[in-house]
């Protein structure tokens, strides 16, 4: 057994500001085609093969254990009794399944708390999808992964090769790679103890200067309002702000990277911008056509990775940006470069900052947030962004398991008081797959927002590549 791993303050408050109606748990959606010619048993044999199964690598085989002494981290400990078919499950659609039937049992399965009594994750494997199709749910809490991570696993559970994949483990069999060999520590001392406490706050230290500027600028900004950062807290109140209930709503939309990597170009942006003035468009329609949308541009909280590339660890390694989503502007065009604008400035902001200081900063940057879920007024106050959107990188190339194509990967996440609606991208095989997670009640018809960001890609294409939307209309 391995030695415990201590959670940091970030994981630890996915844990502390859990309850029924806000679990932090985020999910995986993973769309297969049965391999071409595949046996009418294919799933049972699938699901046979999965139960037989039995030995766990981290962090499937991890679970939480909760302070007794003087620290108040929980850590993770290696659970050597894990009942496999509590955390596998079969579900199936009246068949032939869409994609609305399917996004009803993701956002019923996403609305259910974790045991956090257990390792943290679940898998549901979905048959009955039309076009020859299933599907994997997996789900696990936010304090024991991030995106960046938890797309390297599913990447290592899966294979380019057709013919290698039928041999692989489920991936809470392939789990992460082997620790590389340390070491031996030390016998400890009281001089040595002393002496790490001490380099470790020598490090805090030197990083204070450069979060106090940091911060600085964000103070200044808030009696400036000509310069581009947007400030936390400076969000305005809307539908999507306020108090949420348990039941989850689900939604999908896939768009081929082409068309987003084009008009990219044509704005001389990114990507990401571009997915944030998709998402933009289709929030202002609809607000528009409910009357909420408000006078004030809605924000968006962008979660960016600071994982080295080589990282392989667990847990999370992100801070947050803030940008504008211009949401008060009606032209398309004028409302991407202002988003661009505002997403340069808040990248060099961030990245001004060094390693050593990213945790603290975002720590400091969440902490009026979490202390607003601990005390039950989230949701009650002013937001410090309006709307979280993320952007996760995914493989270029096609995946395989058992034979079975993966065809899409769409990611469920988190929706707590005072954000009712969580847009998570994941680019995968040439295409940019949305996922649209919202709360049930506050959130109606959620379908509409994954259509509307159509019709927003739509536009943009018509303000930035007139030509190019001409020519897909007639291929029509």
């Amino acid at each position: 057994m391995t030695d415990p791993v201590r959670l940091n303050p970030l994981d630890t408050a996915w844990i502390f500001t859990e309850t029924r109606a806000t679990p932090n748990h985020v999910g995986g959606l993973l769309q297969f085609r049965l391999p071409e010619g595949a046996r009418k048993d294919f799933m049972r044999r699938l699901m046979a093969g999965f139960r037989s199964h039995r030995k766990f690598k981290p962090p499937w085989n991890r679970r939480l254990k909760y302070p007794f002494t003087k620290n108040p981290l929980p850590v993770w400990v290696e659970d050597e009794d894990i009942d496999l078919e509590y955390h596998v499950r079969h579900a199936a659609l009246p068949w032939p399944g869409g994609e609305r039937e399917l996004g009803e049992l993701v956002g019923r399965l996403q609305s259910q708390p974790l045991d956090l009594s257990r390792p943290p994750w679940e898998c549901t494997v979905i048959e009955g999808l039309e076009g020859n199709r299933f599907a994997l749910f997996v789900k696990m809490h936010h304090s024991l992964i991030d995106g960046v991570s938890g797309m390297k696993m599913l990447q290592r559970a899966m294979s380019t090769d057709r013919a290698r994949s039928l041999r692989m483990p489920p991936f809470w069999a392939s789990g992460a790679p082997a620790a590389r060999p340390k070491r031996a520590a030390p016998t400890p001392t009281l001089a040595g103890a002393a002496a790490a406490a001490i380099d470790a706050l020598q490090s805090q230290a030197r990083s204070l200067p450069q979060l106090a500027a940091a911060f600085g600028k964000i103070l200044r900004r808030i009696g400036d309002r000509g310069e581009g950062l947007v400030v936390p807290f400076d969000s305005p109140l809307s539908m999507l702000n306020g108090r949420v209930r348990e039941k989850r709503r689900f939604a999908t939309q896939q768009f081929p990277m082409e068309r987003l990597r084009a008009l990219a170009t044509a704005a001389h942006g990114t990507i990401n911008d571009v997915v944030l003035a998709v998402c933009s468009g289709a929030l202002r329609r609809f607000l528009l056509e409910r009357e909420r949308l408000p006078a004030q541009p809605l924000t968006a909280g962008i979660p960016v990775s600071v994982r080295p590339k080589e990282d392989d660890g667990h847990g999370n390694a992100i801070s947050f940006i803030v940008a504008t989503l211009a949401t008060d502007v009606a032209d398309p065009a004028e409302r991407l470069r202002a988003i661009r604008d505002s997403v340069s400035h808040a990248k060099a902001h961030v990245q001004a900052l060094p390693r050593a200081a990213m945790m603290q900063y975002t720590v400091i940057l969440m902490a009026p947030t979490i202390v607003t879920l601990l005390t039950g007024i989230g949701g009650r106050t002013r937001p410090m962004f309006n709307i979280t959107i993320s952007n996760v990188p995914g493989p270029d190339k096609p995946l395989y398991f058992r034979g079975a194509e993966l065809t899409a990967i769409y990611p469920a996440s988190i929706v707590t008081h005072g954000q009712a609606l969580n847009i998570t991208c994941q680019s995968y095989a040439g295409s940019m797959n949305f996922g649209f997670t919202g709360c049930h009640s506050t959130v109606p018809s959620l379908q509409k927002l994954a259509v509307y960001a159509e019709d927003a890609l739509a536009e943009l294409e018509q303000a930035f590549l007139p030509r190019a939307r001409g020519a897909r209309k007639r291929r029509k």
